[in-house]
Formats: C-alpha cells, structure tokens, sequence
C-alpha cells in the first residue's frame, strides 16, 4: 500500500472558495429584501419533482451515511452495504404512503410537531419537537465531527479549523433564505456527488487490484464477510435498521419539512425518485469497505470512520481527490444545511407560531428573525459540541428510540379519530422506560425476564411489518400480517431475540408503544376528533408574494345578443303580452 495521498493548504482554500462561493451566489439570487416566513420554512408547498427529489436525496447521502455502509462493508463482507442501503432506500419510500395521507388532512403545515398539536394539544407536540431538536443538533454536529476529520487527515489543517470552515461556510449560504437555498443547492449537490461516485469508485476498485482482488484477498474475510446471506450482517445490520426506517421515515423533521414543500401531486414521484438515487449511491460507496477488507486494510487510528478518507487517500491521484473532498463536502453540507433549516422550522412554527405568539398572531418577520437566531446558534453550538469529539452515539441512540416510540401513535393519529393526547404521550413515554434498560443492558435478561423481552420483541416484528404494509396495502392486509408474523416469528424469537441488544430495544419500543396506545384509545368510547379542523389549525403564517393567490378575475363585460335591442321594442312587448307563444318562438329566433 502506497503513502497517503494529500492536498496543500492553497487547494483546500481553493476547493472551499469554489464550493461555499457556488452555494452563496445561489442563495444571493434567490434572496429577497423581505423574506416570507412560510417560504423560509417550506418554500410555500410548491417544489417542483426535480429539485425535490434532488433534495430528498442529497439530504440523506450524509458523510455519517456513507462512512457507516463503508463501515458495514468492512465489517461485514459484501452484504453489509446492501442491508445498510436498501433499508435506508426503503425508508425514504415509505414516506409517500403515509406522506400522502399528511399532506391531505394538513396541506400547509411545516412540522410533524405542528399537525400534533392541532391534533392532540402542546405535549404530543413538544415530545416531536423536542426530539428534532435534539436529533438535528447532534446530527450537525456529526457531520461537522467528520468534517474536521477529513480535512484533518487530508489537508495541512487542523480539526478544529475544519469544523470552523464547514459549519461557517454551510451557515454562510442557508442564512439568507433559508428552507429554499437549502433545497437548491442540494440539486447542485447531489449531482455533483452522484457523478462523483460514479468515477471515484470504479478508480478505487481497479486501483486496489480489479477483480484479481478478489481471488487474492479472499483469505481476509471470514466465512460470514464471504456469505451473501450473513446472518451477522441481518441481525446486526439488517434488521436493526428495517426496525430504524419507520421511525426516521416518521418522526424526522428533515424529511417533514421536504415532505410539506414538495407539490402535493408529486409526493409519490419525488419519493420513489429519491429512494433508488440514495439506495445506489450508499450501496455504491459502501464497496469501498468491502474493498478495504480484501485490500487487509487497517483503519488509520484503529476507526473505521476513518475507512473512506484513507481509501481514496491510498488510491485517488490528486485530481481525483479534489473529487473525493468536494464529494463529502458536499454530502455535509446538504445535511448540514437541512439540519439548520429543520432546527429553525421548529423554533419558528412549533414554539414562537404555535406556543407563543399564537397562530393568528404570529409576526411573520419576526418569525424570519427568529429562523435565522436559530441557525446561528445551532452552528455555534454545534462547533463546540464538535470541538469536544464529544460521543454522539449515544444520544443519537436515543432520539432514534424516540422517534421509534412515536411511530404507532404518529400514524394512528392521522387515521384513527378516537386516539387521544394522554392515549399519544403516556404511549411514548411508556415505551420509553421499557427501551433503556434493554438497548444499554442495565438489567439481566437471564431467565423469564429475556423471555419477557422476547415476547414483546416478537409483537413488535408484528407491529413494524404491519404498518409497512398498512402504508402500501390498507388495514385489512395490515392486520392480516400484523397478527400472523409474530406467529411464525414466535419459534424462533423468543429465547434469542434479547441477545442482539439494538433489535430487540427498537422492537420492544414499538410493541409497547402500540399496545399502550391501543389500549388507552379503546377505552375512549366518546371523543371523535374531525381531521378537517387540522388544515384551518395549521395553514399559512405569511400571507405576502412567496404563495400568491391569484385575484380573482373580473367576470367578462356581458356580451348582448344582436338583436338585443329588439327585445325593448314596443311593438315586440305587445305582440309578446298577446301572442305568448308565438313571442317565445320570436325571441328565440332573434337571439
């Protein structure tokens, strides 16, 4: 293996100048002297499928994404990427069943947080945007954690300045129009990437020793890395992150906010679109474990987040590791920026617009005030918090867990008019307490209390498969899978299931959390709630030129007949008064 490849400290300031300068001139050329607060939220719900689609994709193609399918690749052989891919894929298409069915009841809104108070009340509320809150936050700062260490093993820079540069050059473009300056730059983005990868992995492969590198490295794998069926790729990869896709495709905010801004007609289009873009790409990029593994590749410092940037280090010349530096530049910024502009939303809809100010009385530009206070303040924090090398992965564990617990009761919301707000919050709060001590083994699941957890592990494969299906099917396909999956999954669950921490944590999440809702909303026999008053509770903050209603149109000067003017004759009156049927005859005639 070669030295490492690196780039001088001019080039780097060359490729940042080229880079952020491209994001600021965009967002300058689509700023406005007087920004509209829903355009800065949402860009008025009516993205076209192209820059949405882009968007949805570039957003999700995240360097913590791309370094944990390589990492997958590397540690579980060739079917790591997959799992880790196609999952994710599968969580970005599932948006559109249940996205289509949001969008109708709150056609305006720009939070999921925001729909559940005008649909339950502040604390089914607040548990949605407190858990954005968090997860954007930690989310920003990983992407600047890897930022500072890309520049830090490629560049003649520090970390610390690396995370200065991204998190001021990301904040520098999104600040001024926010939500709309995220979304173009991600078209700008995600091509750039797709085209990246596209070059960047095939120069790897053959640098590394082409298809002979299978045959000479096979003796670095395992019997599990060599198996394309792996078993320790499903239960440590595979099926944690089946159980994750919901809860992401649910609770996450930066898939909301896409959510609300695409036109609703093209909701499935975009979607579909994004899925096979996101799915190809990690999977691609993930090869480049895969790779590392049959290469006997050890990762710089012992992390394997340190994979990719050391592949493409080993095996890029110069010019292609421009590339490769623009490439997760690129992939930072566009979750970076989505991160911020999710962050904002949420201050300015769900806790000035909603909380404190009041919807009828909400100030848009105060709103736009309070949009960009934000940003700065979440990018600062974010500096610091990556200046520590803090460990995200716990808290990122955590709102995961949040978000899993929300999912049946986010979704039962939108469909079930006799689910309340104590049947919601006591739903995920209990699902909660019965999540930590299993994903962080605080207790022993020796004996009857593993065969406990199992149990619920096991309605909780029922939950996650039916509400997939339900999303695709309907409820009678749903409950048909809902009850005979755990069925067939009983054998051979229980007793094993407790053994694999994060899958049975994120399965009992979802169990307990539909079991407490069920059973806390069957005991309201009264209460209907009307979904129609949701799209009035959450419509537009901002009534200036971002979403213009057309004037009504003058009604046409009305056009007389021709011989109009022989209808007022005296004579024809007459004749009318005297001869009815024949005058009825006459008029017909003359008009």
């Amino acid at each position: 293996m070669s030295e490492l490849t690196t780039l001088s400290g001019p080039i780097v300031i060359l490729l940042f100048v080229a880079f952020f300068g491209t994001s600021l001139y965009i967002a300058l050329r689509i700023g406005r002297k007087k920004e509209n607060a829903d355009g800065y939220m949402t860009a008025g719900g009516k993205i076209g499928y192209g820059i949405s689609a882009a968007s949805m994709t570039a957003t999700w193609i995240w360097a913590s994404s791309m370094y944990a399918s390589a990492e997958s690749g590397y540690t579980y052989g060739v079917s790591g990427p997959i799992h880790y891919g196609l999952w994710g894929a599968l969580m970005i298409l599932l948006i559109y069943p249940f996205g289509k069915r949001i969008r109708a009841v709150a056609p305006n809104a720009h939070t999921i947080a925001e729909v559940m108070f005008a649909r339950h009340g502040r604390s089914s509320q607040l548990l949605l945007a407190g858990s954005n809150v968090l997860g954007s936050l930690i989310s920003l700062t990983s992407n600047l954690i890897a930022g500072g260490a890309l520049i830090d093993m490629l560049s003649p820079f520090t970390f610390v300045e690396g995370i200065v540069a991204i998190g001021g050059g990301v904040l520098l473009y999104t600040l001024w129009s926010g939500f709309r300056a995220s979304v173009l730059t991600d078209f700008v983005q995600v091509v750039f990437m797709l085209g990246a990868v596209v070059i960047i992995i095939p120069v790897v492969f053959f640098a590394a020793g082409g298809p002979d590198l299978f045959t000479s490295g096979a003796h670095n794998l395992t019997d599990q890395q060599r198996d394309f069926f792996s078993s320790d790729a499903f239960f440590n990869q595979g099926a944690p992150y089946i159980a994750a896709v919901l809860a992401y495709a649910i609770g996450n905010q930066t898939i909301a906010q896409r959510l609300f801004a695409v036109r609703e007609d093209l909701i499935k289009k975009t979607f579909v679109t994004a899925t096979v873009g996101y799915g190809a790409a990690i999977i691609g990029i993930g090869m480049l474990g895969v790779l590392g593994l049959y290469a006997g590749i050890s990762p710089m410092d012992g992390d394997v987040n340190n994979l990719i940037p050391q592949m493409a280090a080993t095996y890029l010349p110069a010019v292609l590791l421009c590339l490769f530096f623009v490439m997760i530049i690129g992939s930072l910024a566009s979750t970076a920026d989505a991160d911020m502009t999710a962050l904002a939303s949420i201050m300015m809809a769900d806790v000035y617009g909603q909380n404190i100010a009041g919807k009828r009385k909400a100030n848009p530009a105060t709103m736009v005030m309070i949009g960009r206070v934000t940003m700065v303040v979440a990018t600062v924090l974010g500096m610091v918090f990556a200046a520590q090398h803090l460990n995200v992965l716990d808290l990122l564990v955590f709102v995961g867990a949040l978000w899993g617990a929300l999912v049946f009761p986010v979704i039962a919301s939108f469909y079930w008019n006799r689910v309340t707000n104590l049947a919601f919050s006591v739903a995920v709060v209990v699902a909660l307490i019965f999540f930590l001590p299993v994903r962080f083994s605080w207790i022993s699941m020796d004996g009857g209390v593993g065969i406990f957890f199992d149990v619920l592990s096991t309605v909780g494969i029922g939950v996650v498969l039916g509400l997939m299906a339900f999303g695709f099917f309907g409820k009678t396909v749903a409950l048909v899978i809902g009850i005979v999956a755990p069925i067939i999954a009983a054998p051979f669950a229980i007793g094993f299931l407790h053994q694999y921490a994060v899958l049975s944590a994120s399965l009992v999440a979802y169990a307990v959390s539909t079991l407490v809702c069920v059973g806390l909303t069957m005991l309201n026999t009264d209460k209907r709630f009307d979904f129609a008053v949701i799209a009035d509770r959450t419509g537009r903050f901002d009534d200036s030129d971002d979403h213009p209603t057309t004037p009504p149109r003058s009604p046409p000067p009305e056009r007389k007949p021709p011989n109009d003017h022989l209808l007022d004759d005296p004579v024809c009156t007459r004749l009318a008064r005297d001869h009815p049927r024949h005058a009825q005859r006459d008029r017909a005639r003359l008009l």
